[in-house]
């Protein structure tokens, strides 16, 4: 018990020197990189990518969920300034594939999520030397919401989860009705044109697909059937089906602790839909807090560089501290 308190101690004054700018990738170390195959469905296999200093120390763990609309995207989507700042603090971080839609259909996605959780947590220690009773969440966009559903669809609940222009709601207008947004507009096809984009075998990173991932996703937005490609369910006749995969609708007392950044400009995810979880989680007494970059559209773009600095700093604060008075 004593050596757990004196590393939460250690991990605390590295989180300091990591914000402080003290801290350099030369003083935290080599990092090794390691691939696994955390789950396989026939010949495909599901992967993902393991950062950690290269030494055998017992460490808690960040997991990265990619976006990418669900359609497109893989493990290598990950943030960077996310992955150096907890490797830097002496974090292991996991980035994780998962299959994706049209090909897949969302509940097997979130499947995927859940198998992938199941095996950090039993095969972790052993593999490459974690503390799986502390997990922490981040992911953006798509996996933003994926990161939101991991409060309620994985058990044990994870420790800490941090939301990046994510959402809760899969049925609302915003994704059921044509997009008047004009990074919507981007590329045109016909119906037929884009469904060969996805028309092959189950993929579970974007780059092993032939087609084009991105106009299939403009074709989705510009029809507004995003939510019937990603299901098979219609969203105007068929709502109830969405509600066991929405975090909006999910919530309780139980839900861990939760920062939500988004832009207030956003045209591809509404800023609405931090607001909608952060409504949620008031409502049932959460621990949240929910972060606006003022002018930001997705991804931040257009938002003051010092704001998103300071919001990424706080990201790191609000994981670290809940990671550290477990």
């Amino acid at each position: 018990m004593a050596d757990s308190r004196i590393e939460r101690i250690i991990y605390g004054i590295v989180g300091c020197l990591v914000l402080s700018g003290l801290l350099t990738d030369a003083v935290a170390g080599d990092v090794r990189k390691q691939t696994y195959t955390y789950k396989r469905v026939g010949d495909l296999e599901i992967k993902a990518d393991v950062y950690r200093a290269d030494d055998e120390k017992v460490r808690p763990v960040v997991v990265w969920i990619h976006g990418g609309v669900l359609i497109m995207g893989g493990r290598e989507w990950i943030d960077g300034r996310v992955k150096k700042m907890f490797l830097n603090a002496g974090y292991v971080v996991v980035s994780i594939d998962y299959r994706l839609t049209p090909e897949t259909k969302l509940p097997a996605i979130l499947e995927d999520v859940e198998d992938a959780f199941k095996w950090i947590r039993e095969k972790g220690p052993e593999l490459f030397h974690i503390d799986s009773s502390r997990i922490a969440v981040l992911g953006g966009s798509a996996g933003g919401y994926l990161t939101l559903a991991t409060g309620h669809r994985v058990k044990p609940r994870p420790t800490v989860l941090v939301a990046f222009y994510g959402y809760g709601d899969l049925v609302s207008d915003w994704y059921s009705k044509p997009s008047p947004h004009p990074r919507h507009q981007r590329s045109k096809m016909s119906e037929e044109q884009a469904r060969k984009q996805v028309s092959g075998p189950a993929v579970a990173n974007s780059k092993d697909r032939n087609g084009n991932s991105g106009a299939f996703y403009q074709f989705c937005r510009q029809q507004g059937i995003w939510p019937k490609e990603v299901s098979g369910w219609d969203p105007h006749e068929e709502a109830g089906k969405f509600y066991p995969y929405m975090p909006v609708r999910n919530v309780t007392a139980q839900y861990p602790p939760t920062l939500l950044i988004h832009g207030t400009e956003d045209t591809d995810v509404p800023y609405e839909q931090s607001v909608l979880m952060a409504d949620q989680f008031k409502k049932f007494r959460v621990d949240h807090e929910l972060i606006a970059i003022a002018g930001g559209e997705h991804g931040f773009g257009g938002g003051d560089l010092d704001k998103i600095d300071q919001a990424y700093k706080r990201a790191f604060q609000f994981v670290h501290q809940r990671m550290s008075d477990i």
